[in-house]
């Protein structure tokens, strides 16, 4: 199989797997096997969008939580850049950090929630808490193992150069690490996207999780899709994002 060919059929199964799925959901729905009234025909859906879109709400709850996750995802990922490297670099810093990273990664960044509340208020500085949190101990642990991967070879013939810590960082850490990094990054925006939905159920005036929320608690299962829907296609654009970023800062790697 040519690479054309093999692209050409990775497009058809890509595009066939979620066609597939609505069309079944529409089937089944449309022929009484399960109940229209909680699962609307997805061809009903498209009435529903229209209309938010005309009043602009929708476009307005996608607006305001692609903003928090982007702050969030600044705040929490270039700190945990920082230090995944030089926990990567220097076994003092990973030894005594490691165990600290160790027992809040465990932790439901949702169930902390609450507690960001009470610390930081309910304004937005608590959604961006919550998601930096969310994202920087997936990312600080991938950039860690990125830089342990590291033939060390590479740091010998650096430091046999007279190459400093800031120069280990920059020409021998960062560059090793990146794939991992960016694969921390992919992780993170998609975990920060279901942590501010959730948030959002707790305490926010707009955002994609409040209006999935209130149309659920109106029972406006129609309005309820189309929100989770939309949270879907928020979740891929922002995967497809990283993927560019990645392919722009690391092009050895899809060459490779």
């Amino acid at each position: 199989m040519t690479p054309a060919s093999r692209r050409l059929v990775e497009i058809v199964l890509t595009i066939a797997a979620p066609l597939l799925l609505i069309a079944s959901w529409e089937a089944l729905s449309r022929s009484g096997t399960i109940d229209r009234r909680l699962w609307p025909p997805p061809s009903t859906l498209w009435g529903t969008t229209v209309e938010l879109l005309r009043d602009g709400s929708l476009l307005t709850d996608v607006r305001v939580s692609l903003g928090r996750i982007l702050v969030g995802f600044v705040l929490g990922a270039v700190p945990a850049i920082m230090f995944g490297l030089a926990m990567g670099l220097f076994w003092p810093v990973r030894a005594f950090l490691m165990p600290i990273a160790t027992v809040i990664y465990a932790i439901p960044k949702i169930a902390i929630a609450p507690l960001v509340l009470i610390v930081f208020g309910t304004g937005e500085t608590s959604k961006y808490v919550v998601v930096g949190l969310s994202i920087f101990f997936l990312v600080l642990l991938n950039t860690m193992a990125g830089v342990l991967a590291i033939d060390r070879s590479y740091r010998d013939v650096a430091r046999n150069f007279g190459a400093g810590p800031l120069d280990l960082f920059l020409s021998v850490a960062l560059p090793g690490a990146l794939p991992s990094i960016f694969t921390g990054l992919r992780l993170g925006l998609g975990f920060a996207l279901v942590v501010i939905v959730g948030t959002e159920f707790i305490d926010a005036d707009q955002g994609i999780g409040r209006f999935i929320y209130q149309s659920y608690s109106i029972l406006a299962i129609n309005k309820m899709f189309v929100g989770l829907l939309v949270t879907g296609l928020m979740g891929w654009l922002l995967n497809a994002a990283i993927g560019v970023l990645e392919r722009l800062v690391i092009p050895w790697k899809v060459a490779g």
